[in-house]
């Protein structure tokens, strides 16, 4: 991408600016103190008498100054100086004394000189070099700070547009108003409307907010800057709200333009909500940002667009009408928006004929844009590292498996009695997911470690969930503690290996009870759980409750009353099916990997499809099959009444 307002340079520049003041205060320090021989001064009268007692060597001898060594008290010789006096008979005395000497002009001057003109021609040549020269190319001011780093891309050279984007239908739908508005604003302006002033995406991580911004501007042809809120900030004050109007100045001088800031919050947050409330840079820079937007007309055909992971630390006066005017939500993509994402990307990957794209948005379940392009770029390499001509399924799962869980690490050494005990726990989880009512059906199971995890247990949900049950929140209770349980019953102790289930049951029960009222005794209520703190300050210094000490523990004792039966509940399924749960353990052992279809034969169920037919198709199919029996029936000799039976159920 071409880069107009080399952010590069200035970056390289601001670092050399800061180091090019610290070089040559250095060296000055080291100019105005550079080391050399201390020389002692001798009276002319003590130099002669050094001479007659030949206490004086290597002497040097000009006609202004003799210097050399002399021998001290201690009997060592150091160095001298003298001003030499008119004496037509030092020459004879040292050939006398047999002392060696030399004579020398005098031009000590003209190395000082020398010596200071060069030390501040360079000082004078690093100044330029460093402060000067950038200004000189780039034809801009000494404030070298103050200029925005946001990087510009002409409408020539941009190449995405919403074609590049799919699974986010209502979003893209949202911002064709904004597309059309910078194409034809009197369209608009003739009836009275504005142009918006900013557009915020938010969502979470990964759901394509950027990319979506990028294919405003390539749709509409316009100018964009994109920066990141990060980039405002320094540590010298003013910087920040300097560089926002330089921002802000650049797009009017190439308006229509998009400006882009990613991660918002990074300065938009909430002010005056740490523990000084202070007037800081981060919220000069704000207020700067709020004061452009406040600025600038519609008619200048500016868009500021932005987008964050958390509006909701936003501060009010940002994202109130007239600045923020629009918000729009890019959540992750549900099955047919994953599937139009992996079309996109699989456009740059040769796949397989036998690769259903969408069998593969099935098994992604909460997966966004990021994730799903990480999908296919890691099936693609472990399609290349097989030597393969194209990605297969199998490597598709693979890649979904890594992404969720990490690398298969089969190197791993582990114990034979460690691997029963973490084939017994996967098995627990998946005979208590496999018979429970309102859980997603178990795709496989595996004692390959991966990641962190020894083990794993994959559950896959046949379809997109918006809402969840009470009786799926006790059936995922229960399928987490079945693990733990499961050792319980097979070894009589228990190990370290359920802390992340139980950590995770706790959350569960937490946000049953004190946020989704689904708590018999409390009842419909709901109740701060201390993530709705202030965002600056510690979460154990800004926690709080609102309620009485008493409620607290009615709280405490529904939490562990729902952990403690769901463990017990995991517990009775897994004894009560103890025949197939050693069954299922026995051959995990064997094979290591035990797919959805086998884990059913073992535990004399339906397969996924048989159980996704609805009581309709039943009926249909009971319906088709009597139907055949009549028309069976029909066709041999039968009685008159029976025979008009059927007539008139043909009729």
């Amino acid at each position: 991408m071409k880069n107009n307002n080399r952010p590069n340079n200035r970056r390289i520049i601001s670092i050399g600016q800061i180091a090019g003041w610290i070089a040559v205060f250095i060296l000055a320090v080291i100019l105005f103190n550079r080391p050399g021989a201390k020389q002692s001064t001798l009276d002319y009268s003590d130099f002669k008498q050094k001479v007659a007692a030949a206490e004086v060597s290597d002497l040097t001898v000009a006609p202004e100054i003799i210097s050399g060594l002399y021998k001290d008290d201690k009997g060592q010789f150091v160095p001298f100086k003298t001003v030499r006096m008119a004496d037509p008979d030092l020459v004879k005395e040292l050939s006398a004394a047999k002392i060696k000497y030399k004579a020398e002009k005098d031009n000590s001057w003209i190395g000082n000189i020398l010596f200071n003109v060069l030390w501040i021609v360079l000082l004078i040549g690093l100044w330029w070099f460093i402060f000067l020269r950038p200004q000189r190319s780039d034809g801009k001011s000494a404030m070298i700070f103050a200029r925005s780093k946001a990087k510009m891309q002409n409408p020539a050279e941009q190449t995405v547009t919403f074609k590049d984007v799919a699974g986010c239908d209502e979003a893209k739908e949202e911002l064709q108003d904004i597309i059309k508005f910078l194409k034809n604003p009197k369209k608009f302006q003739k009836l009275g409307g504005k142009l918006p002033k900013g557009v915020l995406l938010y969502g979470a991580p990964g759901t394509g907010k950027t990319l979506l911004a990028k294919a405003v501007a390539g749709e509409a042809g316009v100018a964009f800057f994109s920066a990141s809120a990060s980039e405002f900030v320094e540590m010298f004050v003013g910087v920040g709200a300097a560089r926002v109007r330089d921002l802000f100045d650049q797009a009017k001088k190439n308006s229509p333009a998009i400006i882009f800031i990613d991660e918002l919050d990074a300065v938009g947050r909430r002010r005056f909500a740490g523990i000084g409330g202070g007037h800081d840079e981060r919220e000069q820079t704000l207020n700067q940002l709020l004061i452009e937007l406040d600025g600038f007309e519609s008619k200048q055909g500016i868009i500021l667009m932005a987008s964050t992971n958390r509006p909701d630390v936003l501060d009010p006066a940002l994202i109130r009408p007239g600045r923020f005017d629009r918000h729009i939500s890019v959540p992750a993509p549900d099955l047919k928006g994953r599937e139009e994402i992996l079309k996109v990307h699989a456009k740059k990957v040769k796949l397989s004929d036998k690769v259903d794209l969408k069998t593969v948005a099935k098994g992604t379940p909460g997966f966004v844009g990021a994730d799903l392009a990480n999908v296919v770029n890691e099936a693609a390499i472990l399609a290349a590292r097989a030597d393969k001509d194209a990605v297969e399924s199998a490597d598709m799962d693979e890649a979904i498996e890594r992404v969720i869980a990490g690398p298969q690490k089969k190197s791993r050494i582990i114990s034979k009695h460690e691997l029963q005990v973490i084939a017994a726990h996967e098995v627990g989880h998946t005979i208590v997911a496999r018979l429970t009512d309102h859980s997603d059906p178990v795709h496989k199971v595996s004692i390959i470690p991966r990641g962190q995890a020894l083990g794993y247990t994959l559950q896959l949900p046949v379809e997109d969930k918006f809402l969840v049950s009470k009786s799926e929140f006790k059936d995922r209770l229960c399928i987490l503690l079945a693990g733990r349980g499961a050792e319980e019953i097979v070894f009589g102790e228990i190990t370290s290996g359920a802390s992340d289930d139980l950590n995770k049951a706790m959350a569960y029960a937490r946000k049953m009870v004190m946020e989704l009222g689904m708590s018999e005794k409390l009842g419909p209520i709901a109740l701060p759980s201390g993530e709705e703190s202030e965002v600056f300050l510690g979460r154990d210094i800004s926690r709080h409750t609102t309620y009485s000490p008493e409620l607290a523990k009615v709280i405490d004792e529904e939490i562990l009353g729902l952990i403690r039966s769901s463990y017990a509940r995991a517990k009775e399924i897994i004894a009560t099916h103890r025949a197939a749960f050693d069954k299922l353990v026995a051959v995990l052992l064997e094979k290591e990997v035990v797919e959805a279809k086998e884990i059913d034969e073992i535990l004399g169920l339906k397969t996924p499809e048989e159980a996704e037919q609805t009581p309709a198709q039943q009926t249909a199919d009971e319906l088709a099959q009597e139907t055949a029996a009549a028309q069976q029936e029909q066709a041999k000799p039968q009685p008159a009444t029976q025979g008009d039976l059927f007539d008139m159920g043909d009729k």
